[in-house]
C-alpha cells in the first residue's frame, strides 16, 4: 500500500541510494501530521453513517432527476447502492488517513472509476457533489480539530479532483 514512507523507500531503492535529507524531511512531516490524521480517521469512523447519509442526501437534493425512471436512483435498491458507494469512498478516505498516503484511494477507489461510472451510466458529478458537500459541511471545532480538518479535507479534495 502506497504511503509517504513506502514511496520514499521505493524511490531510494529504485535509485540504489539511501533516502536523502529531503526524503527524510518528507517522512518526518508525515509522521508529525499522524496524530491529526488519526483524529480525523477516528471522527469519520465514529460518525460515518451520518456523514454518508448527509452526503447522499446532498447528492440527490442537487441532482433530483437521478430519481427519475432510467436513472441511477430510480428505485430504492439503486438509491441504496449510491449510498453504499459513498460509504465505500469514505472508508477509503479513512484508510488513507490511517496510512498517511493516498494508496487505498488510488488502489481501490480511483483506478478505473470514471470508466466504470460511464459504463454503468452513473454520473461521477453526483458523487463529486456528495464529497464537496461533506467538505463544505465540516465545522471546526465541532467535528474535529483544525489540523485534523486540514487532513480530512485534503483527502476529500484528492478524491474530488480524481473524479472530475
Amino acid at each position: 500500500m502506497k504511503s509517504v514512507i513506502t514511496t520514499t523507500i521505493s524511490a531510494a531503492d529504485a535509485a540504489g541510494r539511501y533516502p536523502s535529507s529531503s526524503d527524510l524531511q518528507s517522512v518526518q512531516g508525515n509522521i508529525q501530521r499522524a496524530a491529526a490524521r488519526l483524529e480525523a480517521a477516528e471522527k469519520l469512523g465514529g460518525k460515518h453513517e451520518e456523514v454518508v447519509k448527509e452526503a447522499g442526501d446532498a447528492c440527490f437534493s442537487k441532482y433530483g432527476y437521478l430519481k427519475n425512471a432510467g436513472e441511477a436512483g430510480e428505485n430504492q435498491e439503486k438509491i441504496n447502492k449510491c449510498y453504499r458507494d459513498i460509504d465505500h469512498y469514505m472508508r477509503l478516505i479513512n484508510y488513507s488517513l490511517v496510512v498517511g498516503g493516498t494508496g487505498p484511494l488510488d488502489e481501490w477507489g480511483i483506478a478505473g472509476a470514471r470508466e466504470v461510472y460511464r459504463a454503468l451510466n452513473l454520473p461521477s458529478a453526483a458523487y463529486v457533489a456528495s464529497f464537496v458537500s461533506t467538505r463544505e459541511r465540516l465545522c471546526i471545532p465541532r467535528d474535529m480539530s483544525a489540523q485534523a480538518g486540514v487532513e480530512f479535507t485534503a483527502a476529500l479534495d484528492y478524491l474530488i479532483n480524481s473524479l472530475i
